[in-house]
C-alpha cells in the first residue's frame, strides 16, 4: 500500500441522516474518485441498498457494500481524533467555519497518526448544533451567492481538497503525537459536566452555553490520551468526594 493511500485511510465520511439513498451512492462515487474509502450513515434505519448502489455506479458499489451503519452519532466517531463538521448555516452559536482548503492545513500534519472525520448533514438542514458539538473544526464552502449545495457536491469538494493535500503537500504531514479519540474526550465531558453540575455550575439557562464554550475550548487544545484520562480522574475523584461529604 503506498504512502497516499495509508494517509486516505485515516480519512471517513460520514454522512448523519441523509434522507435520500441515491445521495449516500453519489457521495461513495465521489470518496472513491478520490481515493477515500471509508464510509459512514449514520440514521435511524438501514437505508434502501440497491437505491443506494444505483448511483454510486459499479466502481463504488464495494464502499456500500462495506459501509459502517449506526443509529447514533456518538457511536459512530468513536474512533476519530479529529472531527470536522461542514456548514453552510451561520448563527450566533455557530463559530466561524474555514474552507476546505484551509481545513487541510490544519489537518493535514496530525493525519499520519490520527483518524479524521469529515461530517455531513441532511440535504434540508445539514448538521444540528447537537451534531456539531462533536466537531473541532468546521468547514464552510466558499460560494458566490447561492450557499446551498448538494450533499453530494459538497462531499465531491472536500474529498478533492483532501486529495490534493495528501498528494501535493507531503512535507506538511509530521509524525504528531496521538489525539486521543472522541470515545476517550466524551467520556471526559460526561464528568466535566456532572462536576459542575454537582458546584451549580450549570444552571438551565447557562448549561448549553458554558458546556458549548469548554467544548471549544478543549478541542483547540488537542488533549492526548493521557491528558483526557488524568482530567477524567479528578473530575471523578472531586464527584467521590462531593459524594463523601454529602453524607451525614
Amino acid at each position: 500500500m503506498s504512502t497516499t493511500q495509508r494517509l486516505l485511510d485515516n480519512i471517513a465520511v460520514v454522512l448523519v441522516n441523509p434522507k435520500y439513498p441515491e445521495n449516500i451512492g453519489s457521495a461513495a462515487r465521489a470518496a472513491w474518485n478520490m481515493g477515500i474509502t471509508r464510509l459512514i450513515t449514520v440514521a435511524n434505519e438501514y437505508p434502501d441498498h440497491e437505491r443506494m448502489t444505483r448511483l454510486a455506479t459499479h466502481n463504488a458499489t464495494h464502499l456500500i457494500d462495506k459501509m459502517e451503519f449506526h443509529e447514533n452519532l456518538r457511536d459512530a466517531l468513536k474512533p476519530f481524533s479529529q472531527i470536522i463538521g461542514t456548514t453552510a448555516r451561520k448563527g450566533r452559536h455557530r463559530t466561524q467555519g474555514n474552507s476546505p482548503r484551509e481545513i487541510m492545513q490544519i489537518i493535514l500534519p496530525m493525519l499520519k497518526e490520527n483518524q479524521v472525520a469529515f461530517l455531513f448533514g441532511a440535504e434540508d438542514r445539514g448538521l444540528t448544533n447537537d451534531d456539531l458539538k462533536y466537531c473541532q473544526l468546521r468547514s464552510a464552502i466558499p460560494t458566490a451567492d447561492f450557499s446551498s449545495l448538494n450533499l453530494a457536491q459538497a462531499v465531491a469538494i472536500h474529498c478533492y481538497e483532501i486529495y490534493h493535500a495528501v498528494v501535493h503537500d507531503p512535507k506538511d504531514i509530521q509524525a504528531n503525537p496521538t489525539i486521543a479519540t472522541s470515545y476517550e474526550v466524551e467520556h471526559m465531558y460526561d464528568y466535566m459536566e456532572h462536576s459542575l453540575q454537582q458546584i451549580h455550575f450549570l444552571h438551565d439557562k447557562s448549561h448549553e452555553y458554558y458546556m458549548r464554550n469548554l467544548r471549544q475550548f478543549f478541542g483547540r487544545l488537542q488533549l492526548q490520551s493521557k491528558e483526557t484520562k488524568l482530567l477524567q480522574s479528578i473530575f471523578r475523584q472531586f464527584l467521590s468526594y462531593k459524594k463523601n461529604d454529602a453524607q451525614p
